[in-house]
């Protein structure tokens, strides 16, 4: 079979990016990110598509240039379907569709959540199967068993925000800039973690709900800030921490339950909240306590990008799992 050449394209939030990967070696990965949303504290979608139209052919043409590969060289153009913003994901979709018929090629739709997870398989080292992934983006919390690079199955997921979404939403709250999810990471490391106590959530079986928690932290504050109008400020370092390591452990509860449950060891974790350095780093304490191979990507394939777009692409172009001309976006795409 030859060895196949595919340009990549991720289009479904507010990042633009292209890729290009050959025989599963990633060569170039190209981010456009976008600063306008910073003026309105959170994602405009429409914005998101007008930058995703002026960015889409200067970052193709830079990931093929960085690559040193010629567009007739390409064996095949893959884009994300979904899940994500429509408008964004139109962009996208459309260019690749385009692309991949002037130049005679398939065309490979990917699963914006399943390309997280394979991710892990850019760079060594790589889980063996079958491992649980904790995939946590910011609209996205969920815990799915990776039996093959294709064959997924969600275990349990947020019943309502996603992880990233109650970072974001208590970042606003304490009137951090945006987005609010790192720059609470970063706070929090300056914090004691058990200043404040905040509840964990605990749903049925491997199900997620942050809801308890943005409404714990709300009444908190308007309650202290009552008794003492600077508080936020005098204590922002601890709030953070303390938040944080209350988010951390109602995701890793959950995970702890599925390995034992499972018998599974291998764990990994993935999306955009996967960089936050708080759950890396418990992650790793709890890898010693409950005996598992843990696997954390690098920073640069955790927030979107088109790299983990081309390594599903990559694993689908050996199953000749091509797509249609009339394929059109998915923006509640599931996996499996």
């Amino acid at each position: 079979m030859t060895v196949p050449t595919i340009l990549a394209i991720e289009s479904s939030c507010d990042e633009t990016s292209a890729a290009v990967i050959r025989g599963g070696k990633v060569l170039s990965n190209v981010v456009a990110t976008q600063a306008i949303h910073e003026l309105y504290g959170g994602v405009v979608p429409e914005l998101a598509s007008r930058a995703h139209q002026q960015n889409i052919i200067p970052v193709v043409t830079q990931a093929l240039r960085k690559a040193n590969v010629a567009k007739n060289e390409l064996n095949a153009v893959a884009f994300t379907r979904g899940p994500g913003l429509l408008g964004a994901l139109l962009v996208g979709c459309s260019f690749a569709k385009s692309f991949a018929l002037g130049l005679g090629i398939p065309l490979i739709e990917v699963n914006h959540m399943q390309a997280h997870i394979l991710a892990h398989f850019i760079e060594e080292p790589k889980p063996a199967f079958p491992f649980l992934c904790l995939t946590v983006s910011g609209g996205h919390t969920m815990i799915v068993l990776v039996r093959d690079y294709l064959d997924m199955q969600i275990l349990g997921q947020t019943t309502d925000d996603a992880v990233g979404e109650a970072f974001d939403k208590i970042g606003k709250m304490l009137g951090l800039p945006y987005p609010g999810g790192p720059m609470l990471d970063k706070t929090a490391s300056q914090g004691n973690p058990d200043a404040f106590q905040f509840p964990v959530g605990n749903m049925p079986g491997y199900s997620y709900s942050f809801s308890g928690i943005k409404t714990s932290v709300l009444y908190f504050l308007r309650d202290k800030t009552k008794e003492d109008a600077g508080f936020v400020q005098n204590n922002m370092a601890d709030i953070c921490a303390s938040v944080q390591k209350t988010l951390i452990r109602t995701l890793l509860k959950k995970l702890v339950q599925a390995s034992q449950d499972l018998g599974i060891n291998e764990i990994a974790i993935a999306g955009g909240v996967s960089a936050n350095s708080g759950l890396r780093r418990t992650l790793q304490e709890y890898a010693g306590k409950h005996s598992w191979s843990v696997y954390i990507p690098a920073f640069q394939y955790c927030t979107d990008n088109a790299g983990m777009i081309a390594i599903s692409a990559h694993y689908q172009y050996l199953k000749e799992d091509f797509a249609s001309q009339y394929v059109s976006p998915e923006p509640r795409l599931k996996i499996g």
